[in-house]
This record gives structure tokens, C-alpha cells and sequence, in this order.
């Protein structure tokens, strides 16, 4: 096996191109074995194995970078740069990141996660490269899907770096298209003899020759430039990058390393701003990935012999809080046609793919564009319709200007369905959605609520949708209870008081609460009593019930699934008189690991409360 003698990238320069071949499939092999047994971005990294295989061949990495838009692609990166051997801890506490990450190895330039930043990322190195000195000069490549070019940032960093002309390399991954024979066949002949360094020296010493010594030689010089743009144009779909300043190539076929290899050499030595447009399949060399690349696209474990995925282990009378919305807005559609449902490339993800196969007409799937999806909802708000925008918690920051001017000044009633609030576990540092609460709660006119169970979801989100307002609505990644029981009606801002106590009181949003509930119950067995108020809403905050139950007792805890600072617990901290306890996440980066492991580590689960309650009062009491 020649996987077994790659160390590192340079390993790789000893293989031929029959060789390398090989080790693409011995590389795919180990990526289908672990992701089964640990869950992960299995598709894109199928895809991308030649791509990035040809990438470290040709560069001289790590003093080369190489940025990766995403990350979800990167697995045979990890696999060559020396991680092979730890690959079965993927996405594992304390094993390797699900993306690149720079603490973890120095070819990783940055730590990604979030989209269409890749192209930015890379002109920014080559703008700081270019002002070292001559021994510390690199070269830069940034890879980018098809996805991540519905970003505007992607568009903004295009625009600048063709304006800048620095030398650098695009590589646009699409995994959505596929070659015509005819097009295709041309098309990779004409890439080959546009990208020869022989064609590329006679191209500059004829513009040379035209500058010095014919009159009218610019004139002459932009013809020449048409002629090879109308050329390319005739056969491949490259103008708009030709007309944003780059030189395009392509499109060619990203699994055939005898096509890739030789184009990519020549490509990274002609100078300025080049854009290389390679197509692969997602789910390259796995049955069940190219089968069904939506579902292999972020997996859980699965068999891998039939890729069936491997069941959760819920207890009887639990759904998911992301279950729960989906078919509660199914419900709710169903009745009023005023409500729209928008996501951001995420329907399954989100929930909302049952609402898209019922109403299609008043489904929209914006791509990965959050701040477009916010301000699209706007509109459609203005107009009378309910729009309810599902993203992600960690994505959803992306779109803090619009849901600040956009929604929130103009009065909107727009509702933010916040998926993954709090700690998402195996993706890690960059989808953690821990800060929502702290970006959201600076918004004036924003209604900020949070289900502690699958009854509550369902009733604050038909509380929303009638109240006329903007309204963000955070619920975690887990299971909870759905059958429905006796909720207290809702009001604006009001909190719910659960239980009452004489030592201490506690007061819980969200998820939070249930955790908080059977700390209680520990602590009551040992003598301890508490109240226990559910929040409900994050704003408007019920600071009357709150002072009125806490002026009661000696000891006030908040409890919160996000960052303390500037949260929930802050603004209850702010309001009373008496000291507050905050219970929640610390100031800092969560990194990945199972979601349960992650709770219980800060403290987040019942014994970690009780235990934080007890110390406290033994401590002060």
C-alpha cells in the first residue's frame, strides 16, 4: 500500500501518476472505513481526494498554502499532511477537527467552517507575501466549491483580487455538473495549450514585441485578448471570471490526475490571478455517497457494507427539537398561507423540507447566503407574508447587519427558527452555537424566546407567528420530550415560576430548564430547597416576577447553554440588586467533541449544576 509510506506531502513526489491513481483509492478506502464509525463530511472529501492529492504534488507545502472554503472537502488533506495516523479520532473529543484547523498542523493556514471566505483569505497572504523579502516568497491557492460561490463575501473577493492582479490560484470545485464528451474534449485541449509555458512565453513576448515596436501595438495587444476570451468562450463558461481580472481554465475533469497534474504545473507558474475550474463527483468511489450525495454529505455513523445509517438511541417519548419545528410548521402552513419558509442550502438540516415537498411555491432555498436570506425575508415581510428564516445558530451571525437594519429597525415580523443553539458537539469550534444570545440580545425590538421542551417549541411558534414582531426562536441539537401536556399560556416576556424554595433561587431558559429541574431534585434530597423559574424569553425579560421570587432567598443562579458574557444571565445581573451566580459557558472557543461529553465537562448537565449550587452555598452560606 503506498498510503502506509505517506509522511507527509513530499512522499507524495516519489509516486508516478499511475501510482498516485492507486493511492487516491487507498485514501478514499481509509475515509469511508473511519467516517462509518465517527460520522463526518463524507461526500465533498470523496470528491475532492485527486484534487487535493494533485494540489500537494505540485506545491511545496507547507511553505505553500493552500486555503480550503469550508473545509468540508479536506479529509484527504488531513490524511497526507501527516495526520493518517490519528484520522480514527475525527471529530472525536480531543481527537482531530472535522475541518482544518491551525492549532492542529501547520498546513493548515486557517481554521475554517464557515463559507465563501477562502478566496479573501488567500489574497490577504498574497498581499503579506508579497511585501516579504525575496527567500520568503510562496505560492497561494484557495479552494472553493460551486456552493460557496452563492456567498457575496466570494464575489468581494474576487472583484479585489482580479483588481489587485497578485499572483494567486483559484481552484472552483463543482461537483453539480458534468461534462459533455464534445465540450469537454475540446475544452481540455484548449486548457492544455493555453497553460504551456511555451504558449504562455510566446503570448508575452508578442505583447513585448507590439508595446516596443508596432505602432498602434496596445490596440493590437487587446485584440489578441479577445480573440483568446472569444475562443474560450465559444467552448467553456469562464468570462465572468475573465471579466473580474482572473484567467480562467477549464472546465476539466477533477479525478483524472494525468489531465490534472500537468494543467495544475503550468497553471501555477504563468503570473496574476488565475482561476482553475475543476468538476468532480460528490461521493467519489462510494456507492451509497454518489447514490445519495445530500445524505453522505454530513453523516452520521453508518454500516458500510449497506451505508445505512446507524439509528439514534432515543428514549420512547423523544423527538428532536428540530422534529418538532418541522412538523409543527408543516401544521401550521396548512392553515395560513401567509407563511413562507426560508433556509440557507440547509432544508434537511433545518426541518423545513417537509414544508418544501407540501408548499414548494412558498419554500425558498436561497443557498449559502444568510444575510441575502434575512433581508429576502424583509420583503417578503413588508408584503404582508410570514416569513420564518431556519439557519443555524453559528450561521445565523453572518447575517448580524440585516437582522439589525433590515428586520429589527424596520419592525418586521420575520422569525428566526435558531437551530443548533448551544453546544452542537461533533462539528466543533466553528459551529458551536454558543453566542447568539449575546449578538441577538444587543438588537432593540428583537423577541428572543427559547423553548425548555417539544410542547414549548410548538407553542411558541405559533405564539410568533401572531405577534406581529421580529422574534428569534433558539432551540438546541437534542432530544426532548413532545407529547403534549398543560403549557401555561404565553405572554409577551413572561416567565413561568416551576417551583418554589427558601434557599436559593434559579432561573433557566430554554433547554436549561429541564437540566435545572432535576438539579433541584438532587439538591432537595440533601436538604436544600430552591425556586426554580423557567425565562421562557430572553427578551423582554419578566423582571418583575424575577425580583419578586428572588428577593425571597439569599442565593440567585441563572442558567444558559451559551457564553455568560453579555448573555441572558448578564442582563438578569443588571437588573437585580442582589449578586447573581451566571451558570453557562465561558468566555472562549468550544471545541469538538459529542454533545454530552461537552455538557458535562462545563458543568451544563444536572450534577453540574447541583454541584455549582452546592459549592457556592457552602462556600458563602
Amino acid at each position: 500500500m503506498f498510503l502506509e509510506k505517506i509522511n507527509s506531502p513530499q512522499d507524495l513526489k516519489k509516486l508516478n501518476l499511475e501510482e498516485l491513481s492507486t493511492l487516491a483509492q487507498e485514501i478514499r478506502s481509509r475515509m469511508i472505513e473511519v467516517v462509518s464509525e465517527t460520522g463526518g463530511h463524507l461526500a465533498s472529501s470523496l470528491g475532492a481526494t485527486e484534487l487535493i492529492i494533485a494540489l500537494h504534488y505540485c506545491l511545496n507545502t507547507p511553505k505553500d498554502k493552500i486555503v480550503f472554503d469550508v473545509g468540508h472537502q479536506a479529509y484527504a488533506h488531513k490524511i497526507l499532511t501527516g495526520r493518517n495516523a490519528l484520522f480514527s479520532t475525527l471529530r472525536q473529543y480531543q481527537g482531530l477537527s472535522g475541518f482544518p484547523s491551525k492549532d492542529e498542523s501547520a498546513y493548515d493556514p486557517f481554521t475554517s467552517g464557515h463559507s465563501s471566505n477562502a478566496v479573501s483569505l488567500a489574497l490577504g497572504l498574497a498581499c503579506a507575501r508579497d511585501l516579504l523579502a525575496k527567500e520568503e516568497q510562496f505560492k497561494v491557492a484557495a479552494v472553493v466549491g460551486d456552493g460557496s460561490l452563492s456567498g457575496g463575501l466570494c464575489f468581494e473577493g474576487l472583484n479585489n483580487a482580479g483588481h489587485l492582479k497578485k499572483d494567486m490560484l483559484v481552484i472552483l470545485n463543482t461537483n453539480e455538473l458534468s461534462i459533455a464528451p464534445n465540450v469537454g474534449a475540446i475544452s481540455n485541449y484548449l486548457n492544455k495549450i493555453i497553460s504551456l509555458p511555451v504558449y504562455n512565453r510566446f503570448r508575452k513576448n508578442v505583447e513585448k514585441f507590439l508595446k516596443e515596436r508596432v505602432p498602434r501595438g496596445s490596440r493590437l495587444i487587446k485584440l489578441m485578448v479577445k480573440f483568446e476570451e472569444g475562443l474560450k468562450g465559444l467552448f467553456v463558461p469562464g468570462m465572468l471570471f475573465e471579466e473580474l481580472g482572473f484567467r480562467y481554465f477549464g472546465p476539466i475533469d477533477g479525478h483524472d490526475l494525468k489531465s490534472l497534474v500537468p494543467t495544475l504545473k503550468n497553471i501555477l507558474e504563468i503570473p496574476g490571478p488565475r482561476l482553475l475550474h475543476v468538476v468532480t463527483k460528490k461521493g467519489k468511489g462510494c456507492e451509497f455517497a454518489e447514490d445519495n450525495p445530500v445524505k453522505f454529505h454530513g453523516i452520521g455513523c453508518f454500516d458500510i457494507n449497506t451505508g445505512e445509517v446507524q439509528a439514534k438511541k432515543s428514549q420512547p417519548g423523544l423527538k428532536s427539537f428540530t422534529e418538532i419545528f418541522r412538523d409543527k410548521l408543516l401544521q401550521l402552513g396548512q392553515s395560513d398561507k401567509r407563511i413562507l419558509a426560508i433556509t440557507a442550502a440547509m432544508p434537511e438540516g433545518t426541518g423545513v423540507d417537509k414544508f418544501r415537498d407540501a408548499f414548494p411555491e412558498r419554500f425558498f432555498d436561497v443557498g449559502i447566503a444568510e444575510a441575502h436570506a434575512v433581508c429576502f425575508a424583509a420583503g417578503l415581510a413588508r408584503q404582508g407574508f410570514k416569513p420564518v428564516v431556519a439557519i443555524y445558530s453559528t450561521f445565523l451571525q453572518r447575517a448580524y447587519d440585516q437582522i439589525l437594519q433590515e428586520v429589527s429597525l424596520q419592525g418586521l415580523p420575520v422569525i428566526f427558527a435558531i437551530d443548533r443553539a448551544g453546544i452542537v458537539g461533533e462539528d466543533g469550534v466553528t459551529h458551536q452555537g454558543i453566542f447568539d444570545l449575546a449578538y441577538l440580545r444587543s438588537i432593540p425590538n428583537l423577541v428572543i424566546m427559547a423553548p425548555k421542551d417539544g410542547p414549548e417549541l410548538e407553542q411558541m411558534l405559533e405564539f410568533a407567528l401572531g405577534l406581529d414582531k421580529p422574534v428569534a426562536l433558539r432551540y438546541p441539537r437534542a432530544d426532548t420530550t413532545w407529547a403534549a401536556g398543560q403549557l401555561m399560556p404565553l405572554k409577551l416576556g413572561q416567565a413561568q415560576l416551576i417551583k418554589e424554595g427558601k434557599d436559593f433561587t434559579v432561573i433557566a431558559l430554554g433547554a436549561m430548564v429541564l437540566a435545572a429541574q432535576e438539579a433541584l431534585e438532587i439538591l432537595q434530597q440533601e436538604g436544600l430547597s430552591g425556586n426554580l423559574i423557567s425565562a421562557r424569553f430572553a427578551a423582554p425579560i419578566d423582571i418583575g416576577l424575577i425580583k419578586e421570587v428572588s428577593a425571597k432567598t439569599k442565593f440567585v443562579f441563572t442558567v444558559e447553554e451559551a457564553i455568560i458574557e453579555e448573555g441572558f444571565g448578564s442582563a438578569i445581573a443588571q437588573e437585580l440588586d442582589q449578586q447573581v451566580r451566571r451558570i453557562g459557558l465561558p468566555f472562549e472557543f468550544i471545541p469538538h467533541g459529542a454533545r454530552g461529553i461537552l455538557l458535562e465537562k462545563y458543568g451544563l448537565t444536572a450534577s453540574g449544576i447541583a454541584e455549582n449550587i452546592r459549592r457556592i452555598i457552602k462556600n458563602h452560606g
